[in-house]
């Protein structure tokens, strides 16, 4: 495996791998091994180490990424493309069919259809983000707001929600909260997102909008002028920030 290693060309590690861990239960005459498999998808990062998520009882890639170190990688885990194949690859197919027929359901504006799928999605994975989002959404496009709230609530907590192949979905999560009243939950779930990116113009717009609504105008000028610092051509940042200013000049005559 070392002479593997040193071949620049050779494809990176990916797929799903298993690990083993050994238990001593019971003492004395009485002590007996117990070896529990885990599998494992994972995935080798441009610095050499390998990105490993778990895969759930559904046999799903779900909950936190970690990385391990290639040389503690290659000693642990083994191979189980046999088991992908069979299992796992055909698993996330069908939760992935399963979310798009509700985004399709949603769209269309059938969101008892589009709730009845997501939920499905979650009842695989909870903590999958495109399901989380879907659902959040079509609580929000029916009024409920406890529900949205709900989901919101496991939505800041994951990590994954503010990456950027999910942006798409983030932001149209973020505006809805503002759009239907969620205020004060649209800027907790901003302040989350700018955590994990703090050079984001469209953020710093999005967060201004909503203290423009809350009626805090010195917020809301802050962020949009942060938001032009990121990006001077920000053309509705621009014109957002000259009407802000007017109206903190009005309030003080």
């Amino acid at each position: 495996m070392a002479a593997a290693e040193q071949v620049t060309d050779r494809k990176k590690i990916q797929g799903v791998f298993s690990s083993q861990n050994v238990q001593k239960i019971g003492t004395g005459t009485t002590v007996r091994r117990t070896i529990s498999k885990m599998y494992w998808m994972a995935k080798e990062a441009d610095d050499g180490t390998v990105e490993v998520q778990a895969l759930n009882t559904s046999y799903i890639p779900s909950g936190p990424k970690s990385f391990v170190p290639m040389d503690e990688f290659l000693s642990k885990y083994s191979p189980e493309p046999e088991f992908y194949v069979s299992t796992v690859y055909p698993k996330m197919k069908e939760l992935d069919t399963t979310i798009e027929r509700g985004e399709k359901a949603r769209q269309a504006g059938a969101s008892y259809s589009a709730e009845f799928e997501f939920q499905n999605a979650l009842g695989v994975d909870e903590e999958n983000v495109k399901a989380n989002f879907g659902l959040g959404l079509t609580y929000m496009e029916r009024g409920e707001s406890n529900k949205a709230n709900d989901i919101f609530e496991r939505l800041v907590k994951l990590d994954a929600a503010f990456q950027t192949e999910h942006k798409h979905l983030f932001n149209e999560f973020g505006i809805n909260l503002r759009k239907t009243g969620m205020q004060d939950q649209a800027l907790d779930y901003y302040e989350r997102a700018l955590e994990m990116t703090s050079n984001d113009e469209n953020l710093h717009y999005n967060i201004a909008r909503v203290y423009f609504e809350k009626g805090m105008l010195e917020k809301c000028s802050d962020h949009l002028t942060k938001a032009l610092s990121l990006n001077k051509e920000h053309a509705e940042a621009g014109k957002f920030l000259e009407f802000v200013k007017k109206e903190q000049q009005a309030n003080k005559t």
